[in-house]
């Protein structure tokens, strides 16, 4: 399972500092990795990943991996407060939803 999130376009992007100072609130030791297909945050103990779109350590979209098991509960509950916290909204087949 996929859980789509971005940034509204009149926004700023946020930097890359920001989304790991954001989720490091919650409590998460997040670690970003640059490969040559796309940068990826993965967080030490959970399965789940975010791949986020970066341009020049910027990111305004993001799709977080559910890992077996985590679906529901900790650790998305965590990570959407986390990115709603700096401005993100999740992207569903209804449209658009806060992330609190």
């Amino acid at each position: 399972m996929e859980t789509l999130i971005q940034l509204s376009e009149d926004k700023t992007p946020s930097t890359v500092s920001e989304i790991l100072a954001s989720l490091r609130k919650e409590h998460f030791e997040p670690r970003h990795e640059a490969k040559a297909w796309g940068d990826w945050i993965y967080l030490d103990s959970y399965n789940t990943v975010i791949s986020i779109e970066c341009n020049r350590g910027l990111s305004s979209s993001a799709t977080i991996e559910h890992g077996e098991g985590e679906e529901e509960g900790e650790p998305i509950t965590s990570i959407l407060r986390a990115f709603g916290r700096l401005g993100w909204h999740g992207i569903d087949d209804d449209g658009e939803f806060l992330l609190d």
